[in-house]
């Protein structure tokens, strides 16, 4: 399957269109969807064009009419003035047990800030716009409840969300060690990835449910749990404090890798990253093989542009308070009187409700889709962001003493089938316009989805420290069909683990990253430690389109004999190195299982 031929829209010059009346005083702030260099209340400028492009779509009269979005976050103010009119019957306070989300703690803005990206009421003379300015709203506030029961309702199992045909996930966990995937023995993993198959695929009528995640805020440092006799801690490169070393301790690599979460690491979820006003990776944008699209996040809104969205009502409530004037929208202004909006809203907690607001659009603007036509359109259509990107290269000295360097994130790759892929951002930014013509003029669905049995390979090969030749294990596929995504689990006997990365190889010769090296995983510092991955899901789009028929090579490499630490930052008077002594035996790959997602040729 061959990447279609690109979607063009109308060479127009729109940017002298005037917007639909009556305007929303902040949307021309709102540079996420029509960028022309706003500040965004912040000290600097974005770059006019790195936006979602979708000021045709609106004019053509598309806002997501008929399709309902889930928030599924820490709470939904459903009576703010400029979501009211999109809130649908059906929303849930799993805490208090009523039918009103809205916090009861003045700072649980995250979910209202959420759903005022996806769909804000547009065009209502108040505040901006959601990216479907009329697209149906429902709050579940599970980040608050965290019960099976909550999060069964929200996502999708009860009458109360059978409607919902997008579901936003703004959330995620960073990771010290290695969950395994191990359905038979995790009885909520294996439920969560039940509900997940079943709604995207079964719901409404068989066009099913998109399930949106964010991929993380963790490439700079990250917090995580690192248990009782500590608490929780933010994890940080081992030069975070020290101004004398050159170079970032983790080479400028991510701290944390979006495919070492489970759920970032699910096929039904479709996990997006996080991009700036000049449409280059936020600095805070967790990455990898599993990241399908990225989308605007902006950065923290004071040097930077951020989002500009809705926030709890009320100067005394929210992120936008008398006092939080960090963003010159804030603090009760001539544009915002009330307080009711904030320009400081970031992270993949935005780019993943800016791509809901996108699919909302598509789904309205082609009501017949399913969920695997709409998955095709984004990639086929969006916008190859940054381009001159060139990844992160990491040079190191092997044990032999000879310095090597490794592509330990690659730049753009064009695969066998056309499809360009960086684990940055995924096949590219969600360009909206692009994909809502494509999908007006849809008439070639996919086949069905195939799903292959898991292929366990016994590879029990020596991975040898510190060699760029690492060790590999291949499988030959003997079926021929189309690739749409891949997933592998591994089981390896490792010391130091984050010294490890790992890569897919196609029977094309395209060559993936699944889990790059240098993460902030502290497992061998633990007590008990974790000396390995067992079952260690991963994740990759990066051969989508390409065919099966082959040999598939996974190659794992040991890049760094040296000693290692991070740090763990409690608070400022509490600071501590986090030692990672450098693995005395090689590592041994011990075993591998594969399989694929995909269809039959047409």
């Amino acid at each position: 399957m061959m990447k279609p031929e690109p979607v063009h829209v109308p060479g127009i010059d729109l940017s002298w269109v005037p917007d639909l009346p009556p305007g929303d005083p902040l949307f021309v702030h709102q540079w996420h969807m029509r960028n022309t260099g706003q500040t965004a209340f912040s000290k600097s400028a974005g770059t006019p064009g790195q936006d979602m492009n979708l000021w045709l779509t609106h004019l053509l009269g598309i806002h997501g009419v008929g399709v309902n979005v889930a928030i599924i976050d820490d709470g939904l103010e459903i009576a703010h003035p400029d979501l009211a009119g999109n809130i649908r019957p059906g929303s849930r306070d799993l805490v208090n047990g009523d039918d009103d989300p809205t916090p009861d703690n003045p700072t649980d803005t995250h979910g209202t800030s959420v759903a005022g990206l996806a769909a804000a009421v547009g065009w209502n003379g108040i505040g901006g716009r959601g990216v479907a300015p009329r697209a149906g709203l429902k709050g579940y506030n599970w980040l608050k409840s965290q019960s099976v029961e909550g999060w069964l309702m929200a996502h999708g199992t009860t009458e109360r969300t059978r409607d919902v045909r997008v579901f936003n996930q703004s959330y995620g966990y960073g990771v010290i060690y290695p969950l395994a995937y191990d359905l038979a023995n995790d009885a909520k993993l294996a439920l969560e990835e039940q509900v997940y198959e079943q709604v995207t695929r079964e719901s409404h009528q068989g066009r099913g449910s998109v399930f949106v995640k964010s991929a993380g805020n963790n490439y700079e440092y990250f917090r995580a749990w690192l248990g009782t006799a500590f608490g929780a801690a933010y994890v940080l490169p081992g030069d975070f404090f020290d101004a004398n070393r050159e170079g970032p301790a983790n080479n400028g690599l991510p701290m944390q890798d979006s495919n070492l979460t489970p759920t970032n690491a699910s096929y039904w979820n479709l996990t997006v990253s996080s991009l700036d006003a000049h449409g280059k990776r936020a600095s805070y944008s967790s990455v990898g093989a599993n990241v399908f699209v990225s989308a605007p996040g902006g950065e923290y809104g004071v040097d930077s542009p951020a989002m500009v969205t809705t926030d709890l009502t009320g100067c005394e409530a929210g992120m936008n308070t008398a006092t939080h004037t960090g963003n010159t929208l804030h603090g009760g202004t001539a544009l915002d009187p009330n307080c009711d909006f904030r320009g400081t809203m970031n992270g993949t907690s935005s780019s993943a409700p800016n791509t809901s607001g996108a699919i909302a659009l598509i789904m309205s603007a082609n009501p017949a889709l399913n969920w695997r036509d709409i998955r095709h359109i984004l990639a086929s259509t969006a916008t190859k962001t940054d381009p001159a990107n060139t990844g992160v290269p990491l040079a190191f000295t092997q044990s032999s003493g000879d310095l090597a360097t490794y592509d330990a994130i690659p730049g753009w790759q064009t695969n066998a089938a056309g499809y360009d892929f960086h684990n940055f951002y995924g096949f590219g930014r969600v360009n909206i316009d692009s994909a809502v013509m494509m999908a007006m003029h849809y008439n070639d669905p996919l086949p069905p989805l195939t799903i292959t049995d898991w292929m366990t390979t016994r590879a029990d090969r020596t991975i040898p420290d510190a060699d760029i030749s690492g060790t590999s294990s291949a499988v030959q596929l003997d079926h021929d069909f189309v690739v749409e995504s891949v997933q592998v689990k591994v089981n390896i006997d490792h010391q130091r683990i984050n010294d490890l990365a790992m890569e897919l190889v196609s029977p094309s010769g395209t060559r993936s990253v699944l889990l790059s090296p240098r993460t902030g995983l502290v497992s061998q510092s633990l007590e008990p430690a974790v000396t390995g991955f067992s079952q260690q899901l991963l994740l990759t789009h990066h051969f989508y389109g390409e065919s099966s028929e082959g040999q598939w090579k996974l190659v794992v490499r040991d890049t760094n004999q040296e000693a290692a630490s991070w740090f763990a930052y409690f608070d400022p008077q509490n600071v501590f190195p986090v030692g990672l002594p450098n693995n005395t035996q090689d590592g041994i790959l011990k075993s591998w299982d594969i399989r694929f997602f995909g269809h039959g040729e047409d």
